[in-house]
């Protein structure tokens, strides 16, 4: 089934290559319904899945460059239509010779594809409140995740906000997984855990697993894994981070963090209520889980706050329509009977070095004492 409904995408997007190339060519006079000219477009067609295959950005940039297409025949079919009154005005003959030219959409794919690349290399701070009877005092909580370090984004940008993050006096932090992924050398997993490590807070850093930090993936790629789990743990805990593996502990008065292990991890995890039993219910409850799910068990089990991350809010316009349906909580502050959730865009991406949707951030939490 898997392969049937990723063959029926593939032969719609290679009928849409086809399709643009033919009217690419039609604007300069290219008799496209002569064989010579449609081998022509079938071949191009499959040159850009050849260069999807060598280089992912070329997919990604061959995919906007027919939604443009598509866009721009949408606005010029009607100005064609009934644009005839205005055919001798200037205006319309310049916007007419642009339009003919074929090369707006390839100026809007630059453009955007542009901007969310400079996008991904700008983290910024996004911040709540949530307040509750349960706090003795006030709190800040700062909360990383999906870093996905070695890949796309920068060392020196992560650096500058560690320090950041660290005047603001967090009393906790919270990595929420997917620190590093199947793209990660050994090296680059030790060197983002002794980074991380530098973060200050009064009770300490934790972290929990995402669905990428192990490498589970890299199974069934080519080189495999570039580091084993004993090695991962050995740089986390090594740089004074703990890790919160189905596990719950008490910070100060009033605190009390609960760290679940990911969702997919084909071992399977404790359930909410095996993991959240013998809670005190007059501590303010913090559940970490990677993915938004389990919210409402979380919640009706007495969890004040769930931290979140793994739907990068979309990261490519519009794939947040997708993940606010798949996982009902996508991005931002969410509440579900009387429990906060906030699921983080990340610090960086996945996949490509581009983000086209919403910006990629840390958060800061302040917990205030009604």
């Amino acid at each position: 089934m898997f392969y049937l409904i990723l063959g029926s995408v593939f032969s719609v997007m290679a009928v849409i290559f086809y399709w643009m190339f033919g009217k690419w060519l039609s604007f300069y006079r290219v008799p496209v319904k002569k064989w010579p000219f449609r081998l022509l477009r079938a071949g191009l067609s499959g040159l850009i899945f050849l260069l999807w295959r060598l280089w992912s950005i070329a997919g990604l940039a061959a995919l906007h460059l027919a939604a443009f297409f598509a866009l721009t025949e949408a606005v010029a079919l009607p100005l064609r239509r009934w644009g005839t009154r205005w055919k001798e005005q200037s205006w319309y003959r310049a916007l007419r010779g642009v339009y003919r030219t074929g090369l707006i959409p390839g100026a809007l794919t630059c453009l955007l594809l542009g901007w969310g690349f400079y996008n991904m290399s700008h983290i910024v701070k996004t911040e709540y409140a949530v307040s509750s009877a349960k706090l003795k005092e006030d709190r800040v909580l700062a909360l990383l995740t999906d870093i996905h370090y070695g890949t796309v984004q920068s060392p020196q940008v992560l650096q500058r906000k560690i320090q950041e993050i660290n005047r603001l006096n967090p009393d906790v932090v919270v990595l929420g997984g997917d620190i590093v992924e199947e793209g990660a050398s050994r090296e680059e997993m030790e060197q983002a855990f002794q980074m991380l490590g530098e973060l200050q807070s009064a009770y300490g850093t934790y972290y929990i697993y995402g669905n990428h930090d192990r490498q589970l993936y890299a199974d069934h790629r080519a080189g495999g894994r570039a580091y084993t789990e004993d090695q991962l743990i050995q740089a986390i805990e090594s740089n004074g981070i703990a890790i919160l593996r189905d596990q719950k502990i008490e910070l100060g008065p009033d605190l009390t963090l609960a760290g679940r292990e990911d969702a997919s991890y084909p071992g399977g995890r404790a359930s909410a209520a095996e993991l959240l039993a013998g809670a005190d219910p007059d501590r303010f409850l913090i559940v970490a889980d990677h993915q938004p799910v389990d919210v409402s068990q979380n919640a009706a089990l007495g969890a004040d706050l769930q931290l979140s991350g793994h739907t990068h809010a979309g990261q490519i316009f519009p794939a947040g329509l997708l993940t606010e349906r798949i996982f009902g909580f996508s991005y931002g502050q969410y509440w579900q009977d009387g429990c906060c959730v906030v699921v983080s865009s990340g610090v960086a991406g996945w996949g490509f070095p581009i983000r086209t949707e919403k910006r990629c951030e840390y958060v800061v939490i302040h917990l205030k004492k009604e």
